[in-house]
């Protein structure tokens, strides 16, 4: 066209930046973008919307899709939604609840697919507090029911730890497709509700929908976080069987977690090695996190290996290998394997816990002094564990991965993160009310026996997630039953 001297227009502009889109392809967007600029047509709306689309939906360029989007003089909904999914994909969900509310406040009325990628976005920061508020803000507007929309309210509220907002959700909803039910049951696995997960899965059977492989990976999830073994090795041979549907390599990482975590890990590496997949890290990864909680060396050491040769930079497994050997007093593995770390140049993710209050993200890391109410949260601290101590708790330092005196390690357990996090919500948040935190790790097994203890002592419900799942702790007891 261009050899033929035939001039472009914004219908065509338009066009070309949507293939970029598609194709990912940043560069040839670029130098549209300038000949736009040099032609003047940088101004039409239409052009502009597929050009903040484009930068929008190609990696490592958001910002400069949020340039062309405040240089545009026409936002409508179509612009404002493109922008807050182009951020929500990128992993900015801070920026497109930001983008939300600028878009409120410049009075443009948000549609079906930009409340279903604004719950998506409370979703991925995990605030429930923001998601109430839209989803009140939805039902003020008068907006219909839509499933595209309710799938994503289930889903927001499932990750942001509220699965009694999900259910009722769920319920009402008079239009149900799988993806409905895959998300509930999803929401039941993830917070540790397994029996739940398989009978809603029996439900929908029931119901005539056909589950997807997407949904069997949720149920074969929830068996493996429930201890439900039989059931979990039965639903797998079901979905090949009765269901054609050809496992996947999240199929066989949920086998190998299935197993894993019941201790069977001679069973859970025979998968690993005799599945038709090549392993990636993850599914080592399984395994491994298994011989964490189990104490197996030996296969630990192996899946170790299999992850560092395909990821050698990994922090995660130098740190899981370095506890097996530090749980065993091996002290001398654990500072080879630390040393092999600084030699390579890995640096272990800080373990860090946030709560939300008011609106707000209060994040906390081991003995966090920073927080401008320090000084109230260890007064809380220091009385909780004084109370704890008087109903039977008694800190098990073999979570302390450390060699040090014994005085110590119990100090370093009484400031973990998520006791932090915990001690400032109940300063800063009603009686009774729920305290939901939030973890980047696997949540300490001392911290689990502490949080009980707290539920009972401060009679609210107390819900963690972490990197895993979510805990629900209430009068002593926790959903996971001790199995996690």
């Amino acid at each position: 066209m261009e050899i033929q001297n035939i001039k472009a227009d914004h219908f065509t502009f338009a066009t070309v930046l949507s293939g970029c889109s598609v194709l990912g392809d940043v560069e040839h967007g670029k130098k549209l973008h300038t000949q736009i600029i040099k032609i003047g047509l940088d101004s039409d709306g239409w052009v502009g919307n597929t050009l903040a689309d484009m930068y929008a939906k190609c990696s490592t360029v958001v910002d400069d899709g949020l340039k062309v989007f405040d240089k545009m003089l026409d936002r409508n909904v179509v612009s404002w939604t493109e922008m807050i999914a182009g951020c929500l994909q990128h992993g900015h969900g801070k920026e497109a609840l930001h983008l939300f509310e600028q878009m409120q406040l410049a009075g443009v009325r948000p549609n079906k697919f930009t409340l279903a990628t604004v719950f998506g976005a409370c979703a991925s920061v995990s605030s429930l507090e923001m998601g109430k508020r839209i989803h009140a803000h939805k039902i003020k507007l008068g907006i219909e029911e839509d499933v595209f929309v309710e799938n994503a309210l289930v889903d927001m509220y499932a990750k942001c730890g509220s699965m009694v907002d999900a259910g009722k959700v769920f319920n009402k909803m008079p239009e149900k497709t799988v993806i409905s039910w895959t998300a509930m049951i999803a929401g039941y696995a993830h917070h540790g509700f397994g029996k739940k997960a398989i009978e809603l899965f029996e439900q929908m059977q029931l119901t005539g929908l056909k589950p997807t492989d997407i949904t069997f990976i949720c149920v074969l999830y929830a068996c493996s976080h429930a201890g439900l073994v039989d059931e979990g090795r039965q639903y797998f041979n079901s979905m090949c069987q009765d269901h054609d549907i050809v496992p996947r390599l999240e199929h066989y990482t949920c086998m190998v977690d299935l197993y894993g975590r019941a201790g069977h890990l001679e069973e859970a590496e025979n998968i690993i090695e005799k599945m038709t997949f090549k392993p990636n890290a993850v599914v080592w990864q399984t395994l491994l996190g298994a011989c964490r909680v189990h104490g197996n060396m030996e296969i630990g050491k192996h899946a170790a290996e299999r992850i560092l040769d395909l990821k050698p930079h990994d922090s995660a497994s130098y740190v899981l290998l370095s506890n097996i050997y530090a749980a065993a007093d091996r002290w001398d593995d654990v500072e080879k394997v630390r040393k092999r770390m600084k030699e390579t140049q890995v640096k272990k993710e800080p373990g860090c816990s946030w709560i939300e209050v008011k609106n707000r993200m209060h994040v906390f890391f081991s003995k966090d002094r920073t927080h401008p109410q320090t000084s109230r949260i260890y007064a809380k601290l220091e009385e909780l564990t004084g109370q704890m101590m008087e109903a039977g708790y008694v800190p098990n330092t073999k979570f302390v991965l450390h060699d040090l005196p014994e005085d110590q390690k119990e100090d370093h357990l009484f400031h973990h993160s998520e006791r932090l996090a915990i001690a400032f919500g109940l300063i800063c948040t009603p009686p009774h009310t729920p305290l939901r935190i939030m973890k980047n790790l696997r949540v300490c097994g001392d911290c689990h026996d502490a949080i009980k203890f707290i539920s009972t002592i401060v009679g609210r419900e107390i819900v963690v997630r972490d990197a895993n799942r979510f805990h629900h702790f209430n009068d002593g007891l926790c959903s996971c039953g001790g199995y996690w």
